[in-house]
């Protein structure tokens, strides 16, 4: 039990604290960089900080789920989901350093925040936090693809960057429901809704 405390622990510090690190390489490093006017360079980099909040919850949620799984194919499921988006982490915290941005300051916040929500999600079963799991990706999805609309066509390095992770969460999505996720209730999606927006708009800004 204690291993286990100071594993999460660990997890915990090197999600907020630690620079992450990608085992593939970064979609589009290897192109040259393009000329942004300063609006698009903050625009670009406040969406960047957005996704990387984002990481940095998907962290703390499949941490929660995986501390309160019940098989070890759910487990499975949500620590191969979670590996990945480490590898998220590190791309968009790349991203934001050469636009020359910031991450959101509300990270602890976010990461605390996701934490209870995915230990509430993993209380409800697998078959539910599973769902859980699939209906966030497919809103991450969703969300990552309005970006890709916002960001400038010359900017190859961050829509490289975007469209992969967009593949890679429909691919979450995909396991989930292949071991079982049960759909959300309406309500429960809406909700979700709700709170990204929130979450979203602060760290935009913040």
């Amino acid at each position: 039990m204690l291993d286990q405390i100071i594993f999460h622990v660990d997890r915990a510090l090197r999600t907020l604290a630690a620079p992450p690190r990608s085992v593939r390489p970064i979609p589009g490093a290897e192109l040259p960089d393009c000329m942004l006017s300063e609006p698009q360079r903050r625009h670009t980099a406040g969406l960047m900080r957005v996704n990387h909040v984002g990481e940095v919850c998907a962290q703390a949620l499949y941490q929660g789920q995986a501390l309160t799984a019940r098989s070890d194919e759910a487990r499975d499921a949500l620590d191969k989901a979670a590996g990945e988006e480490t590898e998220h982490l590190a791309w968009a915290l790349q991203r934001i350093q050469e636009l020359g941005g910031r991450t959101s300051l509300l990270n602890p916040v976010w990461y605390a925040g996701a934490l209870s929500i995915g230990i509430v999600a993993g209380l409800a079963g697998d078959r539910w936090s599973l769902g859980f799991l699939a209906e966030t990706e497919r809103q991450v999805e969703a969300h990552l693809g309005s970006h890709l609309a916002e960001v400038p066509e010359e900017d190859l390095r961050t829509r490289c960057i975007l469209d992969q992770m967009c593949r890679d969460e429909a691919a979450h999505a995909e396991t989930a429901v292949r071991f079982g996720a049960n759909d959300l209730p309406p309500p429960a999606k809406m909700a979700m809704k709700i709170a990204s927006k929130v979450m979203t708009s602060l760290a935009y800004r913040i």
